[in-house]
């Protein structure tokens, strides 16, 4: 990666427009050409440099008001298996394996989001009926205070 790179990682990372030709703009905020910041960005997530290059959406405004972490207790001889099964379903946005704690004792994590707490809790039993594992919590965000991705 170099100077070019990161000036462009600088203004990408506050967003680009929703229009025709998002890739020129953020060229010419750079000095660079359309071809340039595509063919740069491409090599960035090539070599591992970015992840992964998305939109996002603002759920609330889509009516997306519950968000639940379900935390399970997998038996660590199973937790690949059900993490790669929990993870595969669409409705699972993140799935994470986290280390237990003595008083709590749930090792893997998923995240739901819908438009109701009840509908986040039809998930997870339907999860559970999917995966085996019965030993289960759901949490429930209560307020969202930020929401922005790393920063350079």
């Amino acid at each position: 990666m170099d100077e070019r790179d990161l000036e462009l990682l600088k203004v990408a990372q506050d967003g680009i427009l929703f229009t025709e030709r998002p890739y020129q703009i953020l060229g010419e905020m750079v000095g660079m050409s359309e071809q340039e910041v595509v063919d740069r960005l491409r090599a960035l997530q090539d070599e591992g440099i970015i992840r992964r290059f998305a939109a996002t959406i603002g759920h609330r405004a889509l009516g997306i008001v519950a968000n639940a972490m379900i935390a399970w207790r997998a038996p660590s001889e199973d937790i690949e298996r059900v993490g790669e099964l929990l993870g595969s379903v669409d409705e699972v946005t993140h799935c994470y394996e986290r280390a237990t704690t003595p008083d709590w004792p749930y090792n893997l994590y998923t995240m739901v989001h819908s438009t109701s707490k009840e509908d986040c809790l039809d998930r997870a039993r339907r999860f559970s009926q999917l995966s085996g594992i019965t030993e289960y919590r759901v949490l429930f965000s209560e307020f969202e205070y930020k929401k922005t991705s790393a920063r350079i």
